[in-house]
């Protein structure tokens, strides 16, 4: 890490699958550069940052002193309140002026996720775009969103500028043109940032597994067709086995061996910082300066943790039953990116199907990996994707098809440049959503949903859709009519918070929870997945691992959840069907 840091430009951005350490990594680099005698300023533009909880620290939209770390401010780009200024910017001017129908009319076109897009864009390029801003800081640290959410907001600034600089019309989805037009030199300014090498560098974060390596060779590719080519990796959480009889301990250390041997070319080429693993993970600034201490123990005394005791919790086939004893339905896998939603989708998706139900598995993600972890067909079951780009270009047809029809030529001009609007996309994928939520009338249709953050912002643009429904239901299909209903019908569409047994995803999934019953959608279950504590491991560091897991484990069966199941570690990369169905009929390390 020692190299990472003296090679450090200004600008520092952390990315990679979520669940691999993203965040920790960047907490962790700003820390040390402020205890080198850097003044930094440290960012989250994830829509479901945790930056307070790893620096423990209450943060804020502007920047805050760090506790217990001097140099060192920190910051989250609210998407949600960034979004009500937004709004309020672009409709401040008009109230007063234009009728308060129209004043509302303009606030409606506002309310949709696209708007909230565009406005952590927006600071996002007021932070790397204007020197103000930053000027007081040496280094400028950014802890993005998953990847996927990472390519689309880092791809904006272009796009954007293709969209301002050819509509003709003054007017879009996102309000004004004009005040978009203000801000072209500083997006172009934040575009010449990212691409210019002396001043950014790109840290792509991963685990010793096959799925993060791939998902960070495919983010290396595309960001460097971006421009974005300084680049840095960092493999963490390498796991080396204390005990070489713990069956569980050498599946575990084998399982990183084996990813690594086959890493992908592109990350090869790139400079790399390999971690331990840290049973205790880095919450607080004191473990954080332990990812740079080379003298520091990987583990703590072992005293202690000689006997883990869990809370009786049932199993993930008992969870099978019931999902089963309904006969069709929704069932949507949330949480935390990296916890394995895509996984337990496909292997809930198998085994429906080996039960002789008509099974369909899809996912809203933007990175995803349902195919891959199905591998060969499989009798009852097909797997699909909503395809973003795929939608949009259908959707662009039939509007032009429809609505275009009874235009005049400069009316199909107009139309046909207002889609041209990145705010198509969330329009098409939301409406192919409503349709795959309306197959489970008579089959099971199983949704590997978005990491956190995307989900809530598709959830949202629901609830916006729903509002717009109420006042012109004739001109919307009847999957979409039906769509919030469905979600909010228990017996219909069940939820099933994924978590892993740690302090982040329990308590991001916690306030999931919290989001889902305020939009009216009651969880079903919980599934605490990967865990070690359930496995009864014998090697001294899982040990260590495994009894922290106890107290999160407790807080979602004694207090968050009405039904929790637990899936114990299991190794392997778990894509094939035999794989999938180790997750209902478990056997034993070999």
């Amino acid at each position: 890490m020692k190299a990472l840091l003296d090679a450090a430009p200004r600008f520092l951005f952390f990315t990679g699958k979520g669940g691999v350490g993203k965040t920790s990594m960047a907490c962790a680099t700003a820390v040390a550069l402020a205890d080198a005698g850097r003044r930094v300023l440290l960012i989250s533009t994830d829509p479901a940052s945790n930056l307070d909880e790893v620096l423990e620290t209450p943060l804020g939209q502007s920047p805050k002193p760090v506790i217990g770390v001097a140099g060192l401010d920190a910051m989250n780009i609210d998407p949600e309140e960034a979004a009500r200024a937004y709004r309020e910017r672009i409709v401040a001017p008009y109230r007063g002026i234009l009728p308060d129908a129209a004043v509302m009319s303009i606030e409606e076109q506002l309310s949709g996720a696209c708007t909230v897009e565009i406005a952590s864009f927006n600071e996002f390029t007021r932070i790397i775009g204007h020197d103000e801003p930053i000027a007081a800081y040496d280094n400028v640290i950014l802890d993005t969103a998953p990847t996927g959410h990472t390519l689309r907001l880092l791809s904006l600034p272009a796009a954007w500028n293709d969209f301002i600089a050819s509509n003709k019309t003054g007017s879009s989805c996102l309000g004004p043109l004009a005040g978009l037009k203000d801000q072209r030199l500083i997006y172009e300014k934040a575009v010449g940032t990212l691409n210019n090498p002396s001043l950014t560098l790109l840290v792509l974060v991963t685990r010793a597994e096959t799925s993060a390596l791939k998902e960070a060779a495919r983010a290396s590719a595309e960001l460097a067709g971006l421009g974005i080519r300084n680049q840095h990796l960092i493999v963490n959480g390498v796991f080396k086995a204390v005990d070489p009889d713990d069956a569980v301990a050498a599946a575990f250390e084998q399982r990183g061996r084996s990813a690594l041997d086959r890493i992908p070319e592109i990350l090869a080429a790139l400079p790399r910082t390999t971690l331990p693993f840290h049973p205790n993970g880095f919450l607080g600034t004191q473990a954080l300066r332990r990812v740079f201490d080379i003298r520091a123990e990987p583990y703590p005394d072992q005293e202690g943790c000689a006997t883990v005791s869990l809370p009786f919790i049932e199993d993930f086939n008992a969870l099978a039953d019931r999902l089963a004893a309904t006969g069709c339905g929704v069932i949507m896998t949330m949480g935390k990116g990296g916890v394995g939603k895509t996984t337990l989708a496909a292997a809930i998706a198998v085994e429906l199907a080996r039960r002789g139900f008509s099974t369909h598995l899809s996912t809203t993600d933007p990175a995803a990996h349902v195919s891959a972890a199905i591998g060969e067909s499989f009798p009852n079951l097909h797997v699909s994707r909503i395809d973003p780009a795929a939608e949009t270009r259908a959707h662009i047809e039939r509007v032009m098809a429809t609505t275009g029809s009874q235009l005049d030529e400069e009316g199909r001009t107009l139309l046909a440049e207002e889609l041209r609007s990145p705010c198509t996309e969330e329009v098409a994928v939301f409406q192919a959503f409503a349709r795959m939520v309306a197959e489970g009338e008579d089959r099971f249709v199983v949704l590997d949903t978005a990491p956190t953050g995307h989900t809530l912002l598709l959830l949202d643009a629901t609830e916006a859709y729903h509002r717009e429904v109420l006042r012109s239901s004739s001109a919307l299909p009847e999957a979409v009519r039906e769509l919030l209903p469905r979600l909010r019908d228990h017996q219909y569409t069940k939820v099933l918070l994924v978590t892993l047994p740690e302090a982040t995803p329990v308590h991001e999934a916690a306030q999931l929870q919290d989001d889902l019953r305020r939009a009216g959608i009651e969880p079903y279950a919980w599934v605490i997945n990967q865990s070690f504590a359930a496995a009864a491991p014998s090697d001294p560091m899982l040990k260590v691992r495994a009894d922290l897991e106890v107290r999160y484990i407790a807080e979602v069966t004694r207090e968050l959840a009405e039904y929790a199941v637990i899936v114990p570690w299991m190794g392997g990369e778990h894509s094939g069907q035999a794989e999938l169905q180790r997750f209902v009929h478990p056997q034993p390390f070999k």
